[in-house]
């Protein structure tokens, strides 16, 4: 009799091991993003000097590896080790955590949505404010000039940004040589060329506006991530919901663990 009690109690192997499988991937993963971004911290020296991290003026695109792969290493390890030891608690906090990151990118969809004026003059600040830091992290200005040839752009709103920059302003004091000028990146391309011209932008921005768009983008980033946005937001959403409904799946199946392992430990109490 007791054996049947028991039987009618089992933790699924099939949810149990599904769980296990895809976190420990999302682990090795987070494990990964946490390495490139130590590795790149440490080609800078920052891991030997952990006080340099605050002295760039912009922003250091190493963060981005840094956040997303701790949050994907401990998401991963709770829920494959929750997964395999039958650990309630490590698969409730799994849940909680998914849970909380679910609620933030649903609170961030809907202040983007409302806010949209407030989001653009963010936007704008941040652009400026790392056009400013252009020349002191390499990885910022990979980042930059990625940005500018995806988007075939210059600036937040338009090349003259670019006078934010010591390097690149238009001011008498300015002696660098590439003083009036924007960098590689906002040129426009040619395909006949095989090999970048770094020195493209030189002096591009003494010219009149008419001769300028001969040589470079006009249009700024912000404009043109919007455009970007227009053009692809059935992509953007089919990518969100899709997100979503992984997180929103991902917790039900802990959930449903941590009910079969409660459930078995509850009907042992009374074998």
């Amino acid at each position: 009799m007791s054996g049947k009690h028991y039987k009618g109690h089992e933790v699924s192997c099939c949810i149990k091991y599904f769980i296990f499988g895809f976190n420990i991937l999302f682990w090795l993963l987070g494990v990964a993003f946490l390495g490139i971004g130590l590795w790149a911290w440490s080609e800078k020296g920052v891991l030997s000097n952990i006080s340099s991290i605050t002295d760039m003026g912009g922003f250091d695109p190493v963060w981005l590896f840094i956040v997303v792969g701790g949050v994907m290493f401990i998401l991963g390890f709770a829920g494959c080790i929750g997964a395999l030891r039958e650990n309630t608690f490590l698969l409730k906090f799994f849940s909680v955590f998914l849970g909380i990151i679910f609620f933030l990118e649903l609170t961030a969809g809907v202040l983007a949505f409302v806010f949209k004026d407030w989001i653009k003059d963010q936007l704008n600040f941040f652009i400026n404010n790392n056009i400013r830091a252009y020349r002191d992290d390499i990885d910022l200005q990979n980042l930059i000039d990625f940005t500018q040839e995806y988007w075939e752009c210059c600036g937040a709103f338009g090349a003259d940004d670019w006078n934010l920059n010591i390097y690149f302003n238009c001011t008498d004091s300015n002696a660098s040589r590439e003083r009036c000028g924007v960098p590689f990146s906002c040129c426009t391309k040619d395909p006949a060329e095989d090999v970048i011209n770094t020195q493209c932008g030189y002096d591009v921005r003494a010219k009149v506006e008419s001769e300028q768009q001969i040589f470079i983008y006009i249009k700024g980033c912000v404009p043109q991530f919007e455009k970007w946005l227009q053009d692809n937001l059935t992509v953007v959403a089919g990518i969100f919901i899709g997100v979503a409904l992984l997180q929103i799946f991902g917790i039900c199946l802990a959930q449903n663990l941590v009910s079969d392992i409660e459930a078995v430990r509850a009907s042992c109490l009374f074998t």
